[in-house]
């Protein structure tokens, strides 16, 4: 197996950056957290595994971010929805689990309730719903607030680009048109939340509050104490890649397959706290049982 590297075409000449392995089982998609990009630590973790277990993988890159084309400035997050959305239903097939970090959480639940029938599981890491309004807008100075007002953006420093990054004015106002919380959120399928407790972000209480905003009742909240907003350690990475192998085998399709539906039952059980020697007595129960 390998990893293909390509170019999605996207409207008025722009063309999206994406990395695909063709394999078997739900793909996983990943999206990234913003001004992130597909080739972060946590993104090549999946990568690495998909093409040692032979899985289907897709990650890429949002406009304006990585090697996509377009100005970071003139993103918004209608537009970075709409490059989630068009990866989803132009490079993948079938089943999806979607694993979003940070900003990527936010739009993973924005394309589960836009694709409900294509979308059976989510891995959030640190997810930051509505984070325009509920996060970034209370943080920003008045001399932020009075440069937006002025210019339309203010660059806020970055101690992962020397130059900073602007925050706009369209920025701001277009993320409150994709508010999902307080709640409901109508997604009902497995939900796994991975949270720092030390994450300067994104506060856990925020995370926790989208997980109990979902309609979903299979929603597990990690939170590691004394993670960061990365969760990059290699403690953090064996997590995110259990999680999302949890994920897979949730959204496996398990009608005619008795040892994935088996698995799935291990995995529903282990989620619900039963012990591993427990979750497998109950994946061995019949569907009379179950």
């Amino acid at each position: 197996m390998t990893e293909v590297r390509d170019f999605h075409p996207r409207e008025e000449n722009q063309r999206l950056a994406y990395r695909k392995i063709d394999g078997e089982g739900p793909t996983v998609v990943w999206l990234g957290g913003f001004h992130s990009d597909m080739t972060g630590t946590k993104a090549q973790v999946l990568a690495d595994q998909a093409l040692a277990t032979g899985g289907s993988y897709v990650r890429f890159d949002y406009f304006g971010h990585g090697e996509s084309s377009g100005a970071f400035r003139d993103g918004t997050i209608s537009r970075w929805r709409a490059d989630s959305l068009a990866v989803i239903d132009d490079l993948t097939e079938g089943p999806l689990v979607l694993v979003g970090s940070s900003m990527g959480g936010w739009l993973a639940c924005l394309a589960a309730i836009a694709r409900p029938e294509r979308v059976k599981a989510l891995v959030l890491i640190a997810p930051a719903p509505d984070f325009t309004d509920k996060l970034m807008a209370p943080e920003l100075s008045d001399e932020a607030r009075a440069a937006i007002a002025r210019d339309g953006f203010w660059i806020r420093p970055s101690e992962y680009d020397d130059g900073g990054y602007a925050i706009t004015r369209d920025l701001l106002e277009d993320g409150a048109r994709w508010s999902i919380l307080p709640g409901p959120v109508p997604i009902d399928v497995p939900v796994r939340v991975l949270q720092g407790g030390a994450d300067a972000d994104v506060p856990w209480t925020h995370a926790l509050e989208l997980a109990n905003a979902l309609k979903s009742d299979d929603v597990v909240f990690s939170l590691i104490k004394d993670g960061d907003h990365r969760l990059s350690r290699p403690q953090d990475l064996e997590r995110l890649v259990a999680a999302v192998a949890e994920a897979r085998v949730l959204a496996t399709p398990v009608d005619d397959d008795p040892v994935a539906r088996r698995l799935a039952r291990a995995a529903r059980a282990r989620s619900a706290g039963q012990a591993p020697a427990a979750a497998w007595a109950a994946a061995d129960l019949g569907d009379e049982e179950e």
